[in-house]
């Protein structure tokens, strides 16, 4: 079935060639599906460089990464016109445009996975032209969210990720992450550069990520430059990833041996963030 077809069987009005498609992929910076997760898509698509949306509609989808041709359906939106906008986050002007989401559809927001094969890296798309080869693919019982806790040797996440998690602090996460001590790994994805950190006492890995959420180094002295250097939005470049636990009983000196031992397995004190 196509995702127009479908999506007229919810409001037959829907005519694709009052539409714009907006493929939202990999910038460079951020991942969309990052910034979806986290609640930040509708006011991040906002901001185009160019006059991108110059129809009555935009129909968002998010490439879902590692999924080849997949793309998360994220809502309609009716424009209502764009105006140029200094952004005090991004440091420049832009088109800001005054988007609102066609309730009609919201239900659907984040549970339809359509099949698409972009042509070329072109993200801004005449509706109509394409309507004939979006599939749907699946729809999701519930809206895409953070998931359960995976297992400590699955954890991979990415800034924005952590972000959401200590927002929202599901039970799982928090549960897991509070009630142990341990090592674990900052990995920079533009240098490949390692910072390999450790957390103790109360709260453990849950209460140390906290801080990394808020402001992105921790108060680490060689993340405190980086970020010093490159701008606060550079941590969107980090991953955090756990090299091993312990109890929340075990000693400070125990917990910075294994600390200190991972530093030495991963050279990270002589090509990688850490200082000491």
């Amino acid at each position: 079935m196509l995702m127009f077809d479908f999506l007229r069987t919810i409001n037959p009005d829907l005519n694709p060639t009052e539409a714009k498609l907006h493929l939202a992929t990999w910038n460079g910076v951020e991942q969309p599906i990052d910034v979806y997760l986290a609640g930040n898509f509708s006011d991040w698509q906002r901001w185009q460089n160019a006059k991108n949306f110059e129809r009555g509609f935009v129909i968002s989808l998010i490439d879902i990464p590692h999924q080849k041709d997949k793309w998360l359906f994220a809502g309609v939106y009716r424009t209502n016109g764009s105006e140029w906008k200094y952004s005090d986050e991004y440091k420049k002007h832009y088109n800001w445009y005054e988007l609102t989401e066609e309730q009609t559809y919201k239900e659907m927001n984040g549970r339809l996975v359509v099949t698409f094969a972009r042509p070329g890296r072109a993200s801004y798309l005449l509706a109509e032209k394409w309507s004939h080869r979006i599939l749907l693919s699946e729809i999701y019982a519930e809206r895409q969210s953070i998931g359960e806790f995976p297992g400590f040797k699955a954890v991979n996440l990415t800034k924005a990720q952590l972000d959401l998690i200590v927002q929202k602090s599901p039970e799982s996460w928090y549960t897991a992450l509070s009630n142990v001590a341990g090592v674990y790994l900052i990995s920079d994805t533009v240098t490949g550069k390692f910072y390999v950190g450790s957390a103790y006492g109360e709260g453990g890995i849950w209460h140390r990520w906290s801080e990394y959420a808020n402001n992105g180094h921790g108060g680490n002295v060689e993340l405190k430059k980086l970020l010093a250097d490159e701008g606060r939005r550079y941590a969107e470049n980090f991953r955090y990833s756990i090299l091993e636990i312990a109890d929340l009983h075990d000693t400070q000196d125990n917990i910075l041996r294994r600390e200190s031992h991972w530093k030495d397995i991963l050279m990270s004190r002589i090509y990688g963030l850490n200082a000491n």
